[in-house]
């Protein structure tokens, strides 16, 4: 049997025996950040309801819908160091709470400036789970299933914009925006108790696991966390600042402005095409993220299958750059062909994240990764405040979503040109460990 196949054998196996891991953690964890991104994003929805109640135009739009990705910024860094150095599951405990109280606030926002606040105070509440969250499934699953743990995961993201869609859609066309922010607002408080009887830091502390699953599972990160040690002799700040890390945060800009400002402003493109109730709305808009749903699994699964990530994310972008500027050309022609090109797109607004969201743990010391995926997370998610606001001065410019869309398909080519770039772990890197 050759390395390769002993290797394949081996993840196999990890697979079959460690399944109670991926039924525990992973959905807890994926419930946990699917809240959080629908209290995040739901105000997508609602943004045509807003703007009419508090008399916003097209760019303060923009505005409230990126202003919490400046608050966002707060605790990247630090909650990536707590979450590795004190307790992913308190911190992000802490912080359900938090998040819980400003989303709610959102929906009792009496015009334009309280809500500019409570956006942004919302913004810090939830910018320490993204990275603690990354953290902590690096603490559960090893090399070869890692990709595919951030894929599952990651299934929170297109996951709460296809179930939210429809029920947002749904409360706005019988009550209001603020029934709606404040019912989807109070999520976080029911969902803290269950977060706190299932989840543990480290396998070690799992009396639920079985003792040889867990003394392996235990072996096998030590193992691989003491391979990169060994790799990684720099001071901390030096390694904050070298290059690959600049790298991976420029790549993440770009791919997020894709990403979030196709998310906030395609309902309200929609609307410019026809007219269709809020709940019509909010089915449609799903489309792209049941097509992300599926390739972030398909390209994930595939990523670990060939022990390769580069390639597999920038592919996933240029594929959806490339279906956003063939659903711009669409338009005048069939709205139909560019919706099918908007779905489309979804392949890259979220196929690329379980491989990219691999390497830095492959590639890092455990002693910096992290800090440095806080701040990759934090530089990166800036893209989530600048797209929404340039597409709604484009739009207010032109009086079109044409040119918004075109940029939002551009950035995202810029974003899979750049990850070319990186250095990700050798293949055999398993195989040594």
């Amino acid at each position: 049997m050759t390395t390769d196949d002993q290797t394949d054998a081996k993840g196999e196996m990890s697979a079959s025996r460690t399944s109670i891991r991926w039924i525990r953690i992973i959905p807890v964890a994926l419930i946990m950040y699917t809240i959080a991104f629908i209290d995040r994003t739901n105000i997508s929805l609602a943004l045509p309801h807003i703007s009419r109640d508090l008399h916003l135009d097209p760019q303060q739009a923009g505005t409230v819908a990126g202003i919490f990705f400046w608050g966002y910024l707060a605790l990247q860094i630090p909650g990536g160091h707590l979450a590795k150095h004190w307790s992913a599951k308190k911190f992000i405990s802490v912080l359900l709470v938090l998040w819980a109280l400003f989303a709610v606030g959102c929906g009792f926002a009496r015009s334009y400036h309280e809500l500019l606040w409570l956006r942004l105070l919302l913004g810090v509440a939830e910018s320490g789970v993204y990275p603690a969250t990354l953290i902590l499934l690096s603490h559960w699953f090893s090399r070869s299933e890692r990709a595919r743990a951030n894929a599952f995961w990651l299934l929170c993201l297109p996951g709460a914009v296809i179930l939210a869609s429809p029920f947002s859609g749904w409360i706005l066309d019988h009550w209001n925006w603020r029934v709606m922010l404040v019912a989807e607002g109070s999520l976080p408080f029911l969902w803290l108790a269950i977060w706190l009887v299932f989840i543990e830091d480290h396998p070690s502390e799992a009396a639920w696991l079985p003792e040889d699953e867990r003394i392996r599972l235990v072996e096998t990160l030590r193992r691989e966390s003491s391979a990169l040690e060994g790799s990684e002799k720099v001071p901390f700040l030096r390694a904050l600042l070298r290059p690959q890390v600049f790298l991976l945060a420029a790549i993440y800009f770009c791919f997020v402005s894709g990403q979030m400002g196709l998310l906030f402003w395609l309902p309200s493109a929609m609307g410019k095409f026809r007219i269709l109730s809020s709940l019509s709305t909010g089915i449609l808009y799903t489309m792209p993220f049941i097509v992300g749903a599926v390739s972030v699994l398909l390209v994930s699964r595939h990523s670990d299958k060939m022990r390769e990530r580069r390639l597999h994310a920038a592919a996933a972008m240029l594929f959806g750059g490339t279906s956003i500027l063939l659903a711009v050309l669409s338009i005048p022609h069939s709205l139909l062909i560019a919706f099918t090109f908007i779905a489309l797109s979804g392949v890259g607004a979220y196929g690329p994240m379980g491989a990219f969201w691999a390497i830095p743990t492959e590639t890092l010391s455990p002693k910096i990764v992290g800090s440095v995926m806080g701040f990759v997370n934090a530089i990166g998610n800036l893209g989530a405040y600048f797209a929404p606001l340039i597409v709604g001065y484009l739009n207010k410019r032109t009086g079109s979503f044409l040119s918004g869309f075109t940029y939002l398909g551009v950035i995202t080519l810029v974003a899979a040109g750049l990850t070319i770039l990186i250095k990700t772990a050798p293949k055999d890197a398993d195989a040594r460990s």
